[in-house]
């Protein structure tokens, strides 16, 4: 059997212009495009003489021999003419089945297609329109997939896949969508990207510096034309742009795949506790477990976890391996001399950065051991196991705290940042701009849209509880961010990015700790209080900067062409364990395989922010309560800054220079000082 190309390229078409005679048309009612391809004049509809029938073809998926919408339309309408009924056929914009990864294009297929095929599929399944569908039918797929269950358990706060348009709609740009009730989708913020911005690279620096001069309103969005420019040096070829990016769908395997394996697939063992009462463990309830007071649980918890990940410990190194691989196609692709440097690059942030994280971690390893023997102490274990990380230190000292409580302290505790701060604080309050409690269908956890118009809008899932408060001020850390940005920043620059987005919220925490701190001479309260304080300092700064030297470690392996085998990745990680966590901590082999279970090593050098973010607020609410009104002023100068400036700069303008490893080392050595407290109290 003939392939559909082999069909249309044996057909011999007749001249454009022998077939715009056979209709009636006068030279005068075509534009030609070529010898067998041309534009029919609009005018020409002021010339009908009478009306004609009008039949539509419409259809959801191809039949399953591969005939859709327009085989089925060209067999028709060729049938028609045969029979001796004057037809003509309209196709617009048949481009969905590739689209949609099936047969099909905009000719047709068989002996029932439009020909020149190759010219009409390379204008409808090449252009922008296509481009557009492929991408927000992508956009439609994780939203669908989130209504339907969320069997990926996606988080609707980290999305950054935006629907697009062939048009710069402002409007458009930053929304809220997926409002109207639980059949119209999950609300969460979103916007629009323009389909094609590739013009912009072309202009010639000096034309774009002569545009400036002309039009000073061109000025407002000199920093959204810098941003895409900026990469100019790593944009290729038309040709080799249009390779890459049919490559792209092929660079996520790596993560879908651990995906699908890891929520989907993996099924772990019931593990039993002290008593002998049986526990599900899942990926979910792994944690919880390893925070439960009894040890013996905990145990039993880490070793079926880590047993069962054992086994198919190549599944996961194979992905990791395909995952820096493809990592280093597209960094040798663009010219960069490391997957780092492209992938840190995206967002505006120095390597440097990266770098002086991590240095200023391993200057700061004295402190973490010394917490490590602190925590043996107390625990009172002859040996402190890896899965003695996450229990609790100082039990029993929560206190109840009502919603309205809540909000009396956090009120309290961020009042250093002004009446004008706390006045919106108030005015959100009290005006609906969260939605406080559990309900039927309310999904979990705590979130802050990032949309400031007309406000944003925070969802919590209050409990009574201290952790429920600093929840609060997190997220109203966020709310406020995103407020300041909005009301003092044009629509393009009103958006900050990822490496500030935990700034704000975690400065928040840190008033907020203080505050508490501040205020309580009870020994057991204090001790609640400090051991909460150094589990953040433990989690976000020591163990997400070990990840980020981890991935660093797997980026090197890829670019020097080793393998990601599961031996490999299983000594560095080992290695890096006993490094951050020292000698007194026993090093279970299990831990060597915890690499299997972090999905963060497939969003391209990620959570370093989480431990630059933490640093950064550390010292900008330890200048707040050092310095007062001039640090203040400078604070909300950053809140107000959206992505107005590179995220480096930013901060620099508020006294944190991130280049350098001075915001670490500070937080750090509040580290060493609390852990020093935390001992004092305890004995």
């Amino acid at each position: 059997m003939k392939s559909d190309i082999e069909i249309a390229q044996e057909a011999k078409m007749k001249p454009i212009a022998d077939i715009a005679a056979s209709l009636g048309l006068a030279d005068e009612d075509v534009i030609p495009y070529g010898r067998y391809k041309a534009k029919v004049n609009h005018r020409l509809i002021h010339k009908a003489s009478k009306q004609g029938k009008l039949i539509l073809v419409t259809a959801i998926s191809p039949t399953p021999a591969g005939e859709g919408k327009t085989t089925t339309s060209v067999g028709l309408a060729d049938a028609m003419n045969a029979i001796g009924k004057k037809t003509m056929l309209c196709l617009r914009e048949p481009s969905l089945g590739p689209v949609f990864g099936m047969k099909g294009g905009a000719a047709g297929g068989g002996y029932a297609q439009v020909v020149p095929m190759e010219d009409i599929n390379l204008h409808f399944t090449g252009d922008i329109h296509a481009i557009g569908t492929a991408n927000n039918l992508l956009a439609a797929m994780i939203d669908n997939s989130i209504q339907q269950g969320n069997p990926l358990n996606i988080d609707p706060r980290r999305i950054t896949w935006k629907r697009c348009m062939d048009m710069n709609d402002r409007q458009l740009r930053f929304i809220v969508d997926g409002l109207g009730g639980k059949v119209n989708g999950t609300p969460r913020e979103d916007g629009f990207d323009i389909t094609v911005a590739s013009e912009i690279m072309a202009i010639p620096d000096e034309t774009l510096a002569r545009f400036y001069a002309e039009e000073p309103k061109l000025e407002t969005y000199r920093r959204s034309i810098d941003k895409l420019r900026r990469r100019k040096a790593h944009i290729l070829s038309p040709e080799c742009e249009k390779i890459l990016a049919a490559a792209g769908e092929i660079s996520e395997s790596p993560d879908r795949t651990f995906s699908m394996f890891h929520n989907a697939d993996m099924r772990y063992p019931d593990v039993t506790d002290a008593k002998g009462e049986v526990h599900t463990l899942t990926d979910g309830t792994f944690v919880p477990m390893l925070m439960s007071a009894d040890r013996t649980l905990r145990e039993n918890a880490f070793k079926a976890y880590y047993k069962r990940a054992g086994e198919f410990r190549n599944t996961y190194a194979s992905t990791l391996d395909a995952q820096f691989k493809q990592l280093k196609f597209f960094a040798d692709a663009r010219r960069y001399n490391s997957t780092l440097e492209a992938s840190l690059d995206v967002t505006e942030v120095p390597v440097e950065v990266y770098m002086n994280l991590i240095d200023a971690v391993h200057g700061n390893l004295d402190k973490m051991y010394r917490y490590v023997e602190l925590r043996k102490k107390i625990l009172g274990v002859d040996e402190l196991h890896m899965y003695d990380v996450y229990t609790p230190i100082v039990a029993d000292a929560d206190v109840e705290i009502s919603f309205e409580e809540a909000k009396k302290t956090a009120l309290e505790a961020l009042a250093v940042l002004g009446k004008d701060y706390t006045d919106v604080l108030e005015e959100a309050f009290s005006n609906r701009w969260l939605d406080v409690y559990e309900n039927t269908g309310k999904r979990g956890g705590a979130y802050c849209t990032g949309n400031g118009w007309p406000h944003p809008y925070v969802l919590l899932n209050h409990k009574d509880n201290l952790d429920s408060m600093f929840t609060l001020v997190h997220e109203m850390g966020h709310a406020m961010h995103t407020w300041h940005s909005c009301k003092y920043q044009p629509v393009n620059t009103a958006e900050y990015v990822i490496f500030v987005a935990e700034v704000a919220s975690t400065c928040n925490e840190i008033l907020l700790m203080r505050h508490l701190l501040g205020k309580t001479d009870d020994r057991k309260q204090r001790a609640y209080l400090i051991n909460h304080f150094l589990d953040q300092f433990k989690g976000t700064l020591y163990r997400q900067t070990m990840f980020a030297e981890f991935e660093l470690q797997m980026g090197k392996m890829a670019e020097s062409g080793e393998a990601l085998t599961a031996d490999a990745l299983s000594a560095k990680y080992l290695a890096l364990n006993k490094l951050y966590f020292g000698d007194t901590m026993i090093s279970d082999d299990e831990i060597a395989l915890e690499w299997t279970r972090i999905p963060h090593f497939y969003y391209n050098y990620y959570v370093f922010q989480y431990a630059t973010s933490f640093s950064a607020a550390v010292a900008i609410a330890n200048r707040i309560l050092r310095e007062g009104e001039s640090a203040v002023k400078d604070y909300k100068k950053f809140l107000s800054g959206g992505c107005s400036k590179e995220p480096v700069e930013l901060l620099r303008d508020m006294g944190v220079d991130m280049r350098t490893s001075a915001p670490v080392n500070d937080a750090l050595s509040l580290f060493g000082e609390l852990i020093d407290e935390l001992s004092a109290l305890l004995g």
